[in-house]
């Protein structure tokens, strides 16, 4: 019965989510990182901090979206921790930085209560980070408690076992007259935030929010639907990411790193836009060894996807997304800054 009401049900709550639920809009999306980003610069520990770096010696790994749940059916992450808790151990011994960079707790579908009684393990490995002062928390929309509760500074030293701030951004800065990322100059700039501002569905939309309280988590539990997919509401995404991309290239030697689509974006291109740009560079090379091996990767890979930024080839490398932790196959992606390379 269970099967048989997945088949069924699955499209009509997903139209739902489509329809009523709202969409990015330029303007909004515009306006609320220009906002943030002014807002750092002037006042900075408030909403968001500068952090100097070296680029050459620090090293940071950036992770987003894992949706902590509580280990029931509705839990993204439950298929992907032990991933991620690998990948923790390796950059922390690697001496990495880690920057949490939001939705880290999905408290849309569970109390925190419930997140910090099923999630020790996570949060003991992130607070060795903390304990050595190499970690950095952003707020999304999924786990806004952060910014917005009164108790939250409470509960977050309750789980890290000291004082700990979440902001909504960042911004990296080189110093010491470091020059790396391949630009001529020490004048540029890393703005990190979760990539939530200006989106009314996540930004507070009212139906958003009781649908998934209400209506889709408990079905999400009970028929163990995990929509974490690349093709769940990608058009949505992919316009999330093209305005995000389209903020970025109008900045002058600034790159806009984010999470909140699960799309993961690397230079501007996601992973099927590079396989194109890959490919046509082996058609010019007279390469066919590599046309025939992009060819079998792109009909792979092209499923997940539904559509292709007509400018690919000629886009500015200015923006990356970090994807998600929470794949349905227990796949993480991440963005790895380190030895002068993003």
């Amino acid at each position: 019965m269970k099967n048989f009401l997945k088949v069924i049900l699955y499209k009509p709550v997903n139209w739902a989510a489509k329809k009523f639920a709202s969409r990015p809009v330029r303007e909004k999306v515009f306006s609320a990182l220009d906002a943030l980003y002014a807002e750092i610069e002037k006042n900075t520990g408030k909403r968001g901090l500068i952090v100097p770096f070296d680029p050459v010696k620090d090293r940071f790994i950036i992770f987003s979206d894992q949706h902590k749940g509580c280990r029931d059916g509705a839990d993204d992450f439950a298929g992907a921790e032990k991933n991620y808790l690998a990948a923790l151990d390796y950059y922390y011994d690697k001496g990495f930085s880690y920057i949490s960079l939001g939705d880290s707790e999905e408290l849309w579908e569970n109390s925190l209560r419930a997140v910090k009684k099923h999630n020790h393990t996570v949060f003991d490995l992130e607070k060795k980070f903390l304990k050595q002062n190499r970690f950095y928390k952003i707020f999304g929309n999924h786990d806004l408690f952060w910014d917005n509760d009164p108790l939250a500074a409470w509960h977050l030293k309750d789980i890290y076992g000291q004082k700990i701030r979440v902001y909504e951004g960042l911004i990296l800065i080189p110093s010491g007259g470091a020059v790396d990322f391949r630009l001529p100059t020490t004048d540029y700039r890393l703005f990190l935030t979760h990539g939530h501002q200006g989106d009314a569905q996540s930004d507070g939309n009212w139906f958003s929010k009781f649908f998934i309280a209400n209506i889709w988590a408990p079905l999400q539990a009970y028929l163990r639907i995990n929509p974490n997919t690349p093709a769940y509401d990608a058009e949505k995404k992919t316009l999330h990411n093209r305005i995000m991309y389209e903020w970025a290239a109008e900045k002058e030697n600034t790159w806009l790193i984010t999470g909140h689509t699960h799309q993961p974006v690397f230079a501007s291109l996601t992973h099927l836009e590079r396989l194109f740009k890959q490919f046509q560079e082996a058609l010019n090379n007279n390469d066919k060894a590599e046309e025939e091996r992009l060819r079998n990767e792109i009909r792979f890979r092209e499923k997940e996807f539904t559509t292709v930024s007509m400018d690919y080839m000629n886009m500015k490398p200015s923006y990356f997304n970090t994807g998600c932790c929470c794949f349905s196959d227990g796949d993480i992606t991440g963005i790895e800054l380190a030895e002068g390379e993003i």
